[in-house]
């Protein structure tokens, strides 16, 4: 078993993998942050990261007919402008700075952003300058395991179409774990327990994907954007616990 996971563990993570693919099948984002915080019940989460890449772009390759059509790749391109050149620089910072205390801001900067866009805030058509904005914002928050928050919250402030928001921090978030990748590899994080642990999360994490993405055929707008900002405040609430644990 990889990782010498009990089967009481090993069950739990499956329904973890279930229930992440399901909210990411939905909402487009959110994979990550539920697989470590759920798994991190019962083992040490960072191994998992390569396991939850390796998922993430699987998963993406089942969807890729269903989102292409949405993406909006200039808005895709500016966000890359400005995250791909600050990942290094927020992993390097948080090298030497406490992970924790910027989990912390960073989920207080969120739910604040979330009980503003909830009482009826939004971004009013966002140049280039805000899109790159955000990305570097989520390229230094990766470096303490947040970067989806930044740009999902922006989109939300955003207002923008249901299809565009999701189909588009879909390719986004796919595009910064092909990064990614490397640098792990350089870390050793890719491990062939991750790799293992992979070859039966996957077929999971397609099943929640396909269930999840079911639902979102059936949703209003409305209702698309209103369970977005809980996912988006929930997430932030789970990293502000964990960082403060």
């Amino acid at each position: 078993m990889p990782f010498d996971l009990a089967p009481g563990a090993a069950t739990w993570l499956v329904l973890v993998f279930f229930g992440a693919a399901y909210v990411r099948g939905y909402c487009g984002f959110g994979f990550a942050a539920l697989v470590l915080t759920g798994a991190g019940l019962v083992i040490d989460p960072v191994p998992l990261i390569a396991t939850i890449i390796v998922a993430d772009l699987a998963m993406t390759l089942g969807q890729w007919r269903g989102i292409r059509a949405g993406i909006e790749w200039r808005r895709l391109g500016l966000l890359l402008l400005g995250a791909l050149p600050s990942v290094p620089l927020g992993v390097a910072v948080m090298s030497r700075l406490d992970p924790d205390g910027a989990r912390i801001a960073i989920s207080l900067v969120i739910l604040t952003l979330c009980a503003v866009i909830w009482r009826g805030w939004r971004l009013v058509r966002p140049g280039r300058a805000a899109h790159v904005g955000a990305g570097l914002a989520s390229g230094l928050a990766q470096g303490a395991g947040v970067g989806g928050l930044p740009v999902a919250a922006f989109f939300a402030a955003a207002d923008l179409p249901a299809v565009v928001f999701r189909a588009t921090i879909i390719a986004y978030f796919t595009l910064l774990d092909l990064w990614s990748l490397p640098n792990l590899a350089w870390r050793g994080l890719v491990t062939e327990d991750a790799l293992w642990l992979s070859v039966g999360a996957v077929p999971v994490c397609l099943l929640g994907v396909l269930a999840g993405g079911h639902r979102f055929a059936g949703a209003s707008p409305e209702s698309f954007r209103r369970i977005a900002v809980i996912l988006l405040a929930g997430l932030a609430a789970l990293g502000l616990a964990r960082a403060l644990a």
